[in-house]
């Protein structure tokens, strides 16, 4: 009819009576009167803080763990950091919480989390501990990119790079990334017909950023290929107006207002256009042998009259100077000389004599 229980130094005692919580059972040995076997002792150990009973609200409602626990009581929108012995430990969610503080220093701080987003000064510490995913959603802001935050699909923040973190079941929270640096987009493959029936395979390459984050997610749900799309648009709008001669003559003109129109439309996208530029011109193979063919004759044409101008200039001036030395007797003379000069100077010069007037036509001469 007697029950004994013994408790350790560092243990408590729940002392039940037909299924009643009574009182709690300090230290030491106990003798309980139990006739009916009615007596049930339940032995918790306090180096372990937390006291998980199926029985807790009892328990606290009792009153009997004034002084000997710290109970916490968290509504819906209610949550509590734990710190034992200066160590963060664990995050609670809502509910009923009991912890012992007889053995182990035990600090409870309760927070509200209507506000969606959990900020702290020890924010690294609580985000990192084991359990803390379980109520908190951790998001990392990667470096170079920028978070636009929705929180029941409504905007709240863009946030530089960094760990932020938020409550779960308080908010639906969603945090979009977006890439601030410097992108490529590499239109590639786009056949295009000029406007005198020529298909043209073209490809342009555009250099972009964000510079608006929160529109570049909430006006179009792609930025990056909504830009896309109206780079090849506007592709097909300013060659299709185009003659092929026109435009490969007015490539440059052609870039500029491909350039001009892709930045109007950027903007609206929260984007900005850095450069374009129309990187090659493919033309079909018959197309590109007929036009070698028609270079070709343009080319031989113009050699043909180079020569046949250089060989006028040359008739006209040999014109001129007979005409010259015609008139001139003097000048012929002096011409004679210096074509007697060269002849002497480049090896020896023989006469030889033969009739009569020859000679005398040779002295004369000299």
């Amino acid at each position: 009819m007697l029950y004994r229980k013994k408790i350790r130094s560092y243990e408590i005692g729940l002392l039940f009576r037909d299924g009643e919580f009574e009182r709690l059972l300090p230290p030491g040995r106990h003798w309980l009167f139990a006739p009916l076997g009615n007596v049930q002792v339940d032995v918790v150990s306090q180096r372990d803080p937390w006291l998980v009973h199926s029985k807790l609200d009892v328990i606290v409602k009792s009153r009997a763990l004034t002084g000997r626990a710290v109970v916490v009581d968290l509504k819906d929108y209610e949550r509590a950091l734990v710190w034992i012995e200066g160590r963060f430990s664990h995050v609670l969610p809502s509910g009923m919480y009991a912890y012992w503080t007889g053995v182990k220093e035990v600090r409870v701080e309760v927070v509200d989390a209507r506000s969606g987003r959990f900020q702290h000064t020890d924010f690294k510490s609580i985000v990192r501990s084991p359990h803390a995913g379980q109520v908190l959603d951790i998001c990392q802001v990667e470096r170079h990119r920028a978070g636009v935050v929705f929180l029941d699909g409504e905007y709240i923040e863009t946030l530089p790079p960094g760990e932020y973190a938020w409550w779960r079941g308080a908010a639906d929270a969603k945090v979009v990334e977006v890439e601030l640096r410097e992108q490529a987009l590499d239109i590639a493959g786009q056949e295009i017909m000029t406007a005198d029936k020529v298909t043209l395979r073209m490809n342009a390459l555009v250099n972009f950023r964000v510079v608006d984050p929160r529109k570049s997610v909430q006006v179009s749900d792609g930025a990056v290929q909504s830009l896309y799309r109206e780079a090849q648009l506007a592709l097909r709008a300013i060659v299709g107006t185009r003659e092929l001669d026109s435009f490969l003559a007015d490539k440059d003109v052609v870039a500029s207002e491909f350039d001009e129109q892709l930045r109007r439309r950027a903007g609206d996208l929260g984007l900005e256009v850095i450069s374009v530029g129309v990187r090659d011109v493919i033309l079909p193979g018959e197309m590109k042998d007929l036009m070698n063919k028609v270079t070709e004759a343009k080319k031989a044409a113009e050699a043909n009259l180079i020569v046949r101008r250089e060989e006028t200039a040359a008739m006209r001036s040999q014109a001129n100077t007979a005409r010259l030395l015609a008139d001139n007797p003097t000048l012929m003379r002096l011409r004679e000389l210096e074509v007697l000069e060269r002849v002497a100077t480049a090896g020896k010069l023989q006469i030889v004599m033969g009739e009569k007037g020859l000679a005398d036509r040779v002295v004369n001469l000299l």
